[in-house]
This record gives structure tokens, sequence and C-alpha cells, in this order.
């Protein structure tokens, strides 16, 4: 099973932001599409992720005045990002050792999608009932 698989042919906007962005405006951008990370691009180059997280660590630290920071100065940097070829076990792992939740899919350094832990445990959580369901098939006609 491959991220590929996982991310089929959806076409799902991907929300992102400048490096330059207020965290405010960045934050907004969550709030407004009920996400929880985004790319951060400066000009069309991917230089991190925006996350939940880093906003609230970034608040943590300097309460209010970091709306007023730019993104680029609170952002998870570099952005660990996965091909569509890799498997969704590799992906899984990956995000496990790196304590991340949300992995960007580049082909030929385009962002293609932009997958979430939960994204990739919904789909292992299907494969493994869809192999339960063939099991007990089996079981009951043999």
């Amino acid at each position: 099973m491959t991220i590929a698989k996982v991310i089929g042919e959806r076409d799902r906007e991907i929300f992102c932001c400048q490096a330059s962005s207020t965290v405010e405006e960045a934050a907004r951008i969550l709030s407004e599409r009920r996400i929880g990370a985004m790319p951060v691009f400066e000009d069309q180059e991917l230089v991190g992720i925006f996350s939940e997280r880093d906003l609230l660590y970034s608040v943590a630290r300097e309460s209010s005045a970091a709306l007023y920071k730019r993104v680029g100065e609170v952002m998870t940097a570099p952005a660990i990002t996965v091909e569509p070829e890799t498997s969704a076990l590799e992906a899984l792992s990956l995000m496990t050792r790196r304590r991340i939740r949300h992995l960007p899919v580049e082909r030929d350094g385009k962002i293609v999608a932009f997958v979430s832990i939960g994204d990739l445990v919904k789909y292992r959580i299907e494969l493994v009932e869809a192999e339960a369901e063939q099991m007990r098939e089996y079981i009951q006609t043999a």
C-alpha cells in the first residue's frame, strides 16, 4: 500500500501560506479551513510546515506578540516530505519517529497532496477490516 493509493484521485485544495505571512494570518487560515497544518512556501519553494502546535508553542513563549511574528520564524523546518511511491507504513513510521502529523507528498519537486497521520491510519484500518471480512467469508465457505 503506497501513499498514491491513499490519496487516490482526490483533488483537494492544498491550503498554504508564505513564510513572510504573519502568524495571525496563518492561524486565521487554519481556523477558517478547519485544518491542523499547512505547507509554507518562500516564493515557489517549500520551506516548512506551520501547524497548530507551532502556533501554540509560539503563543506560549511570547504571548500575543507571537501573532505579529512571521511564519518563517515559528514554523517547523525543513519540511519532511514523501513521494507517492512511499509505502503508507513507511510514512507512518517516519511520522512516529519524527513526531509529526502531516506530510507533504511531492512529485518532481511539486506538492501533489498533503496527508495527515489520520488519513494513513484510516486507510490502514479500512484495509485490515477488508482483510478480516475476506477471512470470515473464506471460513464460512470452507
